[in-house]
């Protein structure tokens, strides 16, 4: 999730859509010791027990919070959150010839 994308997120998104996030991503995580996106000096482990070990939908959440949140958990959003995929650009291949030296 890139910064611009999780930023207008987290002013957007409620509690509920991050619980929903949260939920997916405890289930689908399986290596909780790769460096987090947010701080290379922790792990995913350490960040979701800093930001989302006590999560209830009911409290109000600091927007800096949900951001983190958001880049660090993101892709477990629904597929209507995700930034959309930039579409590449087709390799131009240039017309070349020997210069001709006289």
């Amino acid at each position: 999730m890139d910064k611009t994308h999780a930023k207008q997120l987290s002013l957007r998104l409620d509690n509920y859509h991050l619980k929903q996030m949260l939920d997916k991503a405890k289930e689908e995580i399986k290596d909780w010791t790769v460096a987090s996106k947010i701080n290379k000096g922790l792990s995913k482990g350490t960040v979701w027990n800093i930001l989302a070990n006590n999560f209830e939908v009911d409290k109000h959440l600091n927007n800096i919070v949900k951001y983190n949140l958001i880049r660090e958990y993101g892709e477990f959003l629904p597929e209507s959150l995700q930034p959309r995929k930039k579409q590449s650009k087709p390799e131009i291949i240039p017309v070349h010839q020997d210069p001709i030296f006289k």
